[in-house]
């Protein structure tokens, strides 16, 4: 891929954030459990955040190819840390389409400075991967909407500043056409939030938002009402991208990590690198990972050139994470008993990166996205 010189500019200033700030306090962020407003702050003041949103809205007007390079740099650093410009650019591409001026102009720049991370409110408990079987209703009372209900496993749940929800305004047998989106601010009255305690991903949580009656004008709903989820959904084709270069990113701070350690390493009187057994595992991973990247910087041209790329994205989504997994664990394995230590950051890259096999959609849900691209409905089973 031949990059702009402006590319190359924002790249640089990336992987050097990345590096000098980002990948020093990875494990110690992760042990405090705190999402560092700061750095948001400095990601906003750096560009990072929201450059491909219009420049209207306080962007930069860039493409989807040069958000991803972004996301993967971050990614070296902190994968965590790397989901909120994920977040903002999906969030933000959703309130700039779709919202009214009252939410879109006030919110979509907060976002854009690192003022404000928006979590977007789907799954809900008894729904898992089916998310248009929804019941957290909206009810329409006069000039304002009323929503009661409860989401759980959401991103940034107990430390957004303000939701993106879906909610059913129809009846239960419209599905996916009875459902209306929502901006919801965190502070509104009635909202509760609960953090799971986690395997991976301190930093950003997880965990439920309870809605009690909950008011918000009906400025605040995002699109048309009984249409909000098929008008919003159509932005996660964009992250589940960026998605796989965060994977990526992990993935190649490990890799590096591991490579160097075996011209370090000695063992029989000469570095492990000399031994095929420790480096050929390492070489296909760099296989691996290059596949998979090229893959998502594929799916981001398509994006750009207004082409369809749902089936590339699902691609994206679920070898992204998956072979992420594999080829961090080997890194670690590399280290010997040494990788076996929490003192490294293998263990808490594996830990954060296998979240993404079940968030944002599992891989059996995403291929079954790509079984309906080549197949069409004949691929859904009941």
């Amino acid at each position: 891929m031949i990059l702009s010189d402006d590319q190359k500019a924002l790249l640089e200033s990336a992987r050097r954030f990345a590096r000098d700030v980002l990948l020093p306090g990875y494990q110690k962020r992760d042990k405090d459990g705190i999402l560092d407003r700061e750095l948001v702050l400095e990601m906003g003041r750096l560009g990072f955040l929201g450059m491909d949103l219009p420049e209207a809205h306080g962007g930069m007007g860039m493409d989807g190819v040069t958000t991803g390079l972004i996301a993967e740099a971050l990614a070296y650093g902190d994968f965590n840390i790397s989901a909120v410009p994920v977040g903002i650019s999906l969030n933000g591409a959703i309130l700039i389409r779709h919202a009214q001026p009252a939410v879109r102009d006030v919110w979509v720049p907060k976002m854009v400075r690192g003022e404000a991370v928006i979590a977007i409110c789907l799954t809900e408990p008894r729904g898992g991967s089916d998310a248009s079987n929804l019941q957290l209703r909206a009810r329409r009372d006069g000039d304002h909407y009323v929503i009661n209900g409860e989401k759980t496993s959401i991103t940034f749940a107990d430390r957004a500043d303000g939701y993106v929800i879906f909610a059913r305004t129809g009846t239960p047998e419209e599905g996916a056409r009875g459902v209306s989106a929502f901006f919801v601010p965190a502070k509104t009255p009635g909202i509760q939030t609960l953090k799971f305690n986690d395997f991976g991903s301190a930093v950003i949580g997880r965990g439920q938002v309870f809605f009690d009656d909950v008011r918000i004008p009906l400025d605040h709903r995002i699109g048309d009402e009984g249409k909000g989820f098929s008008q919003v959904m159509q932005g996660f084709d964009y992250s589940r991208a960026l998605i796989g270069l965060q994977a990526c990113g992990a993935v190649q701070a490990s890799l590096d990590e591991a490579w160097a350690y075996t011209k370090e390493r000695e063992a029989f009187g000469r570095p492990i690198g000399q031994f095929q057994g420790v480096t050929f595992p390492l070489a296909e991973g760099e296989s691996q990972v290059e596949a998979i990247r090229q893959l998502c910087y594929h799916t981001l041209a398509l994006r750009d050139a207004g082409l369809p790329h749902t089936k590339e994205a699902a691609m994206c989504k679920w070898m992204g994470p998956r072979y992420a997994v594999d080829i961090i664990h080997q890194c670690l394995l590399t280290f010997g008993h040494y990788g076996w230590s929490m003192d490294l950051p293998h263990q808490q890259r594996l830990r954060d990166v296998m979240g993404l096999e079940i968030g944002d959609g599992t891989a059996a849900v995403m291929k079954l996205i790509i079984a309906r691209e080549r197949i069409g409905r004949v691929a859904v089973q009941y």
